[in-house]
């Protein structure tokens, strides 16, 4: 699947590729939380914690080119498998030393909390979203079942375009999938897809998603003056889907996205909020449950969720560990945990946010400022 040059492009982009079509690469929330600066939108919503987190994807190919993807690396473009296949043990082993070879240098640092990084050493959690569409690798299941065995949860996301693969797939610990346009035509200005039957293809994986018994999740990403439109739309889809949960999360200007899109395509939190809020006169079954302001994203969840005023939507990780191994029927029930925290920092004005804003937001995006004068926010020309 790849040349020599392709590696070392990727390897110069701190990837580690395993084997023949596999990838790791850590995350910088893994990074963050080893240096005790705090963990991803997933800490807060689901209890994974960031620093036993390994991000990785069992296939660098991808069959679209999504305009707001920030991946370096150009994939291979193909439809179907036409690869050699790895032998899952040895992918399974071989991203575990890429990725403990990828942290080592914490273990000098000092500025690293070393109770953090010693217990980074034991992975507890997989991110299979790093790059390309991990799930069409043929024996992912005999993966997941190696990462159950050893104590790994398992989130996977797919981008819709290969149902079968989702109705074949074993129960996860949580499964994605991308919805990144309310209408057919706008999906493929922003994905870019080769199957000509994409948004066929993307109803079919929605109603299998609906089929699964473990729990899922809906992830839109909304690109300003792009796709943050027609929330009823949205709304019709996220319902076929019947899926738990929602996470509705801001495009980042950053990486190789920059090629296609601008600043001015990147919403900021406030502008999430409020496309949420729009969504849910069409979601009767769903509540806000819970926010990341630094990954601009909103989760949602179905209000079963919710027993007696109180949140569920942790994850209780050793009761899915128990239950994946058994090999029985189980359900999202069934290995829930309370949520610590809930609720919406802020929904007021700009004026309301300001402080808010200058305080965290700003600092980490020098190319923002807010207008005195009008208190809206601004990008400074490219």
């Amino acid at each position: 699947m790849l040349t020599k040059e392709s590696i070392e492009e990727l390897e110069r982009q701190k990837y580690r590729v395993v084997g023949t079509h596999s990838a790791v690469k850590t995350c910088g929330w893994t990074k963050n939380m080893i240096n005790g600066e705090g963990g991803c939108y997933k800490l807060k919503f689901y209890g994974i914690m960031s620093h036993q987190c390994m991000q990785m994807s069992t296939s660098i190919s991808c069959a679209n080119r999504c305009t707001f993807c920030w991946r370096g690396y150009k994939a291979p473009v193909s439809k179907d498998w036409k690869w050699s296949v790895d032998d899952p043990q040895m992918i399974l082993t071989k991203s575990l030393e890429a990725h403990h070879k990828l942290l080592v240098g914490y273990g000098g640092s000092e500025k690293a909390n070393k109770h953090a990084y010693q217990a980074s050493k034991d992975v507890k959690h997989v991110a299979l979203s790093l790059t390309g569409e991990p799930i069409i690798y043929p024996k992912m299941n005999e993966l997941l079942d190696k990462f159950h065995k050893d104590g790994v949860s398992t989130f996977i996301v797919t981008n819709g375009q290969y149902p079968e693969q989702i109705k074949n797939l074993k129960p996860i610990t949580q499964l994605y999938i991308s919805v990144d346009a309310p209408n057919k035509k706008l999906l493929k200005e922003v994905d870019k897809p080769l199957f000509e039957d994409y948004w066929e293809r993307l109803m079919q994986a929605l109603d299998y998603l609906a089929e699964k018994k473990a729990r899922t999740c809906i992830r839109l990403t909304l690109i300003k003056f792009i796709n943050d439109v027609e929330p009823e739309n949205y709304a019709a889809l996220i319902k076929r889907s019947d899926s738990d949960f929602i996470e509705v999360k801001g495009y980042m200007h950053v990486g190789e996205s920059r090629n296609n899109l601008g600043r001015t395509n990147m919403p900021i939190h406030e502008e999430i909020i409020k496309f949420t809020q729009s969504l849910m006169p069409f979601l009767d079954d769903y509540e806000i449950v819970s926010e990341h302001i630094p990954s601009r994203v909103l989760m949602l969840a179905k209000k079963k969720y919710k027993k007696e005023g109180v949140w569920y939507t942790w994850i209780d990780f050793p009761k899915f560990e128990e239950l994946a191994n058994l090999g029985v029927e189980f359900t999202s029930d069934d290995y829930l945990a309370k949520t610590p925290k809930t609720g919406l920092s802020g929904k007021g004005t700009w004026g309301q946010m300001q402080k808010h804003i200058k305080e965290r937001f700003l600092k980490e995006n020098e190319h923002l400022f807010v207008d005195e004068k009008t208190n809206e926010l601004s990008f400074y020309e490219d």
